[in-house]
């Protein structure tokens, strides 16, 4: 029951993030949301994050911690305690980005999908998570060079005033559905000349020895 269940859950994900593009839905590029000219989003949003359960503050004090002193978790571990940072298009070392995320496409910012940025070897390209009192799907669609080497996760917001009103914040994320290891890797194999893209992808060679076939390519 429990992994019909889930089936059907992972078939209504793929429907909603496949029909984002067609739906109606406004798949909004970062120069064109937040103006404050009453737009779809206001010019400072307001994120009602929940607290973390009490059983997640208690698994998490039983792992190792990162550099940022936060649990290091397996990819069995589905609900987790992370550090969130939050981004924006006006920020100086994002400017020269446009509008596009790391995999080449638009990022997200709707009522139902919305982009974030994460280390791909910890959370690789197209992982799918929910923020614990948030109703929208999170999905790893860029990285940043700052998140190298740390679980920590860094949320698109429209405009600075929403981005400072996420702040940095610990979360409870819940992972709906796990990226692509083999995606992240052919991406990263190709940008080598950047120090944050080579470091992601020698740790994701050490996790998946199989993954070295993309050195070459």
């Amino acid at each position: 029951m429990i992994s019909r269940i889930f089936s059907l859950s992972a078939a209504a994900l793929v429907f909603l993030l496949a029909s984002c593009g067609n739906s109606g839905l406004a798949i909004l590029p970062k120069s064109a949301i937040g103006s404050g000219s009453g737009g779809l989003f206001g010019s400072g949003d307001s994120y009602p994050t929940a607290k973390p359960s009490a059983k997640t503050l208690a698994a998490a004090a039983t792992k190792q911690k990162d550099r940022h002193n936060m649990p290091v978790y397996t990819y069995a571990d589905r609900t987790r305690l992370v550090r969130t940072t939050a981004y924006t298009c006006s920020e100086s070392d994002h400017l020269i980005y446009g509008n596009s995320n790391a995999t080449g496409t638009p990022l997200r910012y709707t009522n139902r999908v919305r982009s974030a940025a994460a280390d791909w070897s910890f959370y690789p390209v197209g992982t799918v998570f929910r923020i614990a009192g948030l109703p929208q799907l999170y999905v790893v669609d860029d990285y940043g060079s700052a998140l190298t080497t740390s679980g920590t996760i860094d949320i698109y917001t429209p405009n600075k005033s929403s981005m400072k009103n996420w702040g940095r914040r610990d979360v409870e994320i819940t992972i709906v559905q796990w990226g692509s290891f083999n995606r992240s890797a052919e991406i990263l194999s190709k940008r080598t000349g950047y120090n944050h893209c080579r470091r992601m992808f020698a740790n994701l060679i050490r996790q998946r020895p199989d993954l070295v076939r993309f050195v070459s390519r």
